[in-house]
């Protein structure tokens, strides 16, 4: 009978081979690090693995500086540091693992967080929008020490590669602008969807935003383009609002010199608007809206706010009384693989402009230079590219 331990050997050498030949195949790339609560990010090297089963490997070309990336760097996500920030990006294709034909090497792809499971209860019942177990690559990217990298949002792609699961990329017309295009990864999707999918705005509603930023401004531009008739925009910088109006909003209010509430009424007959969009992320905003919106009106959050924060303080009577629906928006409702190639059908036919979104470009590493820009209310998107 043959010895066991010698029967079992060329098994654990072939083991130790295929370890090796992953180490070696793994590509090594500049990535933007948080390494710990609050502080400056940095450039470092990362090891990224090729592919593995339902994985995909990413040449980054364009990557948004969003507000989600400074969250993770000042820990109000989560805490497990060191983060690979970048997560609103588009890129193409490198190389896929075993059994992915949903995208193939040269593929141009928008990368995205929520690549659904079609297994959840959610996608069982139609909604894949609302998926509770999206898949994210299970192979880690290290640091050239060992350590393991927590990608944001599973993402990870201010980076010149990234690994994701497969169905984190999402084909689209490779016509499209990498710094365009990358934006619908996030923000520009998360306020579009607030308003269509989420709010369900319609031809001739009245519709106020609160909150012009980047996602603002994606709600406000969305609600243009399904036909709303009274667009109101409402922050309290000034050139924010020039930006609103870029995109499509027919007033704006000053909520630093006026009342917004009354001003929204004044605007839609005394009624308030049918939706008005949170997109702030903060008690008092929300409050504004829910008081700003008709009768039966719907008010939809997709301001992202800290963990410690509560819901504002209505009276139960009012909630009641006013009735209509209050909902959160988790990513604009969207479902990647049907609202990406659309959405970038609509920028190359010239009906959503993508392009007015981008601020600035940037090089990898003047990503902490942005944050801070971002910060100040200087620039909608600032947008790496590499």
């Amino acid at each position: 009978m043959a010895d066991p331990d010698i029967a079992l050997q060329p098994s654990r050498d072939a083991t130790q081979r295929a370890a090796l030949a992953s180490a070696v195949m793994a590509s090594e790339v500049r990535g933007v690090i948080a390494p710990g609560k609050g502080d400056p990010v940095r450039i470092e090297t990362v090891a990224v693995p090729d592919p593995g089963p339902g994985e995909a490997l990413v040449s980054v070309q364009a990557c948004g500086v969003c507000h989600t990336d400074l969250h993770y760097r000042e820990g109000g996500i989560g805490d497990d540091f060191p983060y690979l920030l970048g997560h609103e990006a588009a890129g193409t294709v490198d190389a896929v693992g075993p059994d992915v034909t949903a995208v193939t090497p040269g593929d141009f792809v928008v990368l995205n967080w929520r690549a659904v499971c079609g297994e959840c209860r959610a996608c069982r019942r139609g909604k894949p929008w609302y998926c509770f177990a999206t898949h994210n690559a299970t192979q880690p990217m290290r640091l050239d020490d060992g350590t393991t990298l927590s990608p944001a949002l599973g993402i990870g792609a201010f980076a010149d590669k990234t690994l994701v699961a497969a169905g984190q990329a999402t084909k689209v017309d490779p016509a499209a602008r990498p710094e365009a295009a990358g934006l619908l990864g996030c923000g520009v999707m998360a306020g579009f969807g607030a308003a269509v999918n989420t709010g369900g705005v319609q031809r001739d509603d009245s519709v106020a935003v609160f909150g012009c930023g980047g996602v603002g401004d994606a709600a406000i531009a969305g609600a243009s383009l399904v036909g709303a008739r009274t667009i109101i925009a409402v922050d309290v910088d000034p050139r924010k609002l020039e930006w609103a109006r870029e995109f499509g909003a027919t007033h704006t209010v000053d909520a630093s010199k006026e009342d917004a509430v009354e001003r929204i009424r004044q605007l839609t007959d005394g009624n308030g608007a049918d939706v008005c969009i949170e997109a702030v992320g903060r008690p008092e905003v929300l409050q504004q809206a829910f008081y700003a919106r008709d009768l039966a009106g719907t008010v939809v959050q997709v301001g992202v706010p800290t963990p410690d924060m509560a819901l504002p303080d209505i009276p139960m009577i009012d909630f009641f009384g006013r009735g209509g629906a209050l909902k959160p928006s988790w990513y604009g409702d969207c479902l990647p693989s049907r609202d990406f190639p659309l959405l970038v059908d609509l920028y190359l036919q010239g009906r959503f402009d993508l392009d007015r979104f981008v601020s600035e470009t940037i090089a990898l590493d003047e990503v902490e230079d942005a944050f801070h820009k971002m910060e100040r209310g200087e620039v909608l998107r600032s947008v790496v590219t590499i």
